[in-house]
């Protein structure tokens, strides 16, 4: 084990200054903290540049969203990339050679793990034996007819690997990387279906369908059964963002390579948004659909139904593809949506709304807990899955009033214009006490623990407070 690096101008912890420091000496302990940090992370955490989702303090038990060997790391967020993005958000804040090397080692980590269908599945395995178990691009063509071969959408997985060596390749020339950005962006490109939409996943034959039984109770007053898919899995997907993160992914592409298929490819799949939606007065929409546009079952606890958390993450992507292609229609479809869901809204003060609402009705659809039978009631709901949120409704609302009051010019110039040093002097200012907060708790070694863990996305959350700090801090005459 390497020794960890001293930090010439930290003689004494963090936690020992931070809560009596000036401005000046803040931002200096601030930078000593960040690197002490990345430090422990890349010498005592870090698989091969990668990461998982946390770890013991020990570092005996190691997990990503269940237990994982010490060859493994984890693509899904907040993983490799999510910790690799906040390496190059350090880095474009301080100037600091330490960081800009973990993103690329990152980025590295990726690049292995990168399938020959062109992105990525949950986790990478680094060992002899279990890479064998994966056709990573990288690697020889396996012979064997049981090597899993495919790519994910779910989670944000194979757009955060995306987004990650998109942003190392803008401040790198790294052939492997270059190589990988373009394959995989290729490969998304190549998935994207006829009607503009994304499957959950790519990169291996679709297999003729199979139905299993699924059992309705309590609906109607009667025991009736419905087909359910087995593999819903090439099916239009909205759920967990899959086609909303590969918008983004599409908008970030044009934005830093200029090229207009990538920009053709969120126009498209705006457009699969706009053929999606559920007619009036349920203007919302499923979470998945069939290739002619049929909603549909995927999981035994995902029914076909209106759904509130996709109608406003489709809300924001429809936005966001009006932001960049100035069209109108992109817009269209909002107004509706968001007249369905304030009629969804259910009783109480606070605001809330189910998951998912009956086609047709628009009675909030439950899931009894263990036996998963599909119900009206919310009084014995699975606690693995969200059946009942805010959801991001109100937020969403109030963003469409400002596109619509603002228009799309202001919008824009307000995103492309630079704080001025009196908004960064007080952005700094405002944010002294929180990191102070983070760096008294940088222990030691350079760990932040919560409840005995090392969790990713705390250090993620920290490293960007302090990051976004200097960021303001260091800009301020």
């Amino acid at each position: 084990m390497r020794p960890l690096l001293v930090v010439a101008f930290s003689i004494v912890p963090a936690a020992a200054h931070a809560g009596d420091l000036g401005a000046e000496a803040l931002a200096a302990e601030a930078l000593a903290g960040m690197k002490r940090a990345t430090e422990f992370f890349t010498r005592e955490v870090a698989c091969r540049g990668g990461y998982l989702w946390r770890y013991s303090e020990d570092l005996k038990q190691r997990e990503g969203e269940g237990k994982a060997t010490e060859s493994q790391v984890w693509v899904q967020p907040p993983g490799t990339p999510a910790v690799g993005l906040a390496f190059v958000r350090a880095y474009q804040a301080t100037g600091d050679k330490q960081f800009l090397d973990t993103a690329v080692a990152a980025a590295h980590a990726l690049v292995f793990g990168q399938m020959r269908s062109g992105g990525w599945q949950y986790s990478i395995d680094f060992s002899d034996a279990g890479s064998r178990r994966f056709a990573y691009r990288g690697l020889p063509e396996p012979k064997s007819r049981g090597v899993s071969a495919h790519s994910t959408l779910d989670d944000d997985t194979t757009q955060a690997a995306l987004r990650h060596l998109m942003a190392v390749d803008q401040l790198v020339k790294d052939e492997k990387v270059r190589d990988a950005v373009a394959y995989g962006l290729d490969a998304l490109l190549k998935a994207q279906l006829p009607l503009g939409g994304w499957p959950q996943v790519f990169g291996q034959p679709e297999p003729e369908q199979k139905m299993a039984p699924y059992v309705k109770i309590e609906l109607d007053g009667t025991r009736t059964t419905r087909q359910r898919p087995t593999r819903y899995w090439h099916y239009y997907t909205f759920n967990d963002g899959a086609i909303n993160d590969c918008i983004a992914v599409c908008l970030e592409a044009y934005e830093r390579y200029k090229e207009a298929k990538y920009l053709d490819a969120a126009r498209r799949a705006g457009d699969f948004i706009i053929a999606s939606q559920l007619p009036a007065p349920q203007a919302g929409w499923a979470q998945q659909y069939t290739r002619d546009l049929k909603p549909e079952w995927a999981r035994r606890f995902e029914p076909p139904a209106a759904c509130s958390a996709v109608a406003v993450r489709n809300v924001r992507s429809l936005i966001e593809v009006w932001l960049a292609t100035g069209e109108a229609k992109y817009l269209g479809p909002i107004p509706a949506a968001l007249d369905w869901l304030e009629r969804s809204r259910l009783p109480g003060e606070r605001p809330r709304w189910a998951r998912f609402y009956e086609l047709g009705t628009n009675c909030p659809l439950y899931f009894v807990k263990d036996t998963y039978e599909l119900t009206y009631r919310d009084d014995n709901l699975p606690t693995h899955y969200s059946f009942v949120g805010d959801y991001g409704v109100e937020s969403a609302a109030r963003w469409f009033r400002t596109v619509r009051e603002r228009g799309r010019g202001a919008i824009l110039a307000e995103r492309a214009r630079k704080p001025t040093a009196a908004e960064l002097q007080a952005r700094a200012k405002a944010m002294e006490p929180q990191v102070r907060r983070v760096l008294a708790a940088l222990d030691a070694r350079g760990r932040w623990l919560t409840n005995g863990w090392i969790e990713c996305k705390t250090f993620i959350a920290n490293l960007d407070t302090l990051s976004s700090y200097l960021a303001a801090a260091r800009s301020t005459p």
